[in-house]
């Protein structure tokens, strides 16, 4: 069994797999992390081996708790990945973004596939039909666009995402969410639409906190996949072991 870890900017996501089957997956805060970790390895104890993405603050003692009950890995830039990498700084490439192309790759062989991770930000990553990845864009998501307006302007307040959109707000806070919401699927599908003039048979995959919240909202067609970037952490750990 496979332990994976994606610590991002807000929250740790835990998850365990037999061989290519999620078997349990949780979502902890920092204060939660000692806790999560005993009862997931109090339910299943043949976890051999963890992968560790950290994006966000996983310190050296929630690594050292962890390393008490198996073997762990830490992903980084220079782990071994299963695609060519064409990107021109490798070394700056986030842990998050090689697992959703290595998800790409697995998932979706001999395909040209666009992930698109809607989270603190919303990435982009290409990976091409010849198991190349190219690259993408990175851009503020939906709360950062929220908290931008609050904090950069005197008096706009700051708001969650809401569920109930108007194209034209008729109060401040409708405005608001008509411009942060309709602004971010109008970024998304024009960027899917530009992939789409450049890539034959491109299948997009939209994952990430708010791929659900997105998804219904987009003209596109798009697979909604909540556990992408937790499958490629799981592909990288089998693809690293040693």
């Amino acid at each position: 069994m496979n332990l994976v870890i994606d610590a991002g900017n807000t929250s740790t996501k835990l998850a365990v797999f037999r061989k290519k089957e999620l078997l349990f997956h949780s979502t902890t805060d920092a204060d939660g992390f000692h806790k999560t970790v005993k009862d997931i390895f109090s339910k299943f104890p043949d976890i051999s081996h963890a992968l560790v993405a950290s994006v966000g603050l996983l310190s050296k003692r929630e690594l050292d708790v962890l390393a008490i009950f198996c073997k762990v890995e830490l992903l980084t830039s220079v782990s071994k990945v299963p695609f060519k990498n064409s990107y021109a700084s490798p070394d700056t490439l986030g842990v998050d973004r090689i697992a959703l192309a290595t998800a790409a790759f697995y998932n979706y062989p001999h395909t040209n596939v666009l992930v698109i991770d809607a989270g603190t930000c919303i990435t982009y990553d290409m990976v091409n039909d010849y198991g190349e990845y190219l690259g993408g864009a990175i851009s503020p998501g939906l709360r950062m666009r929220y908290q931008s307006l609050n904090e950069h302007t005197a008096r706009l307040p700051l708001l969650d995402p809401s569920p109930f959109v108007e194209l034209i707000g008729n109060t401040t806070e409708k405005s608001i969410h008509s411009g942060v919401i309709y602004g971010t699927c109008k970024e998304i599908d024009g960027v899917i639409a530009e992939y789409h003039s450049r890539f034959e048979h491109l299948t997009v995959i939209l994952t990430g906190g708010d791929g659900q919240f997105l998804s219904n909202r987009l003209k596109n067609t798009i697979f909604a996949n909540s556990n992408f970037l937790l499958e490629g952490l799981n592909y990288l750990l089998d693809y690293n072991k040693h």
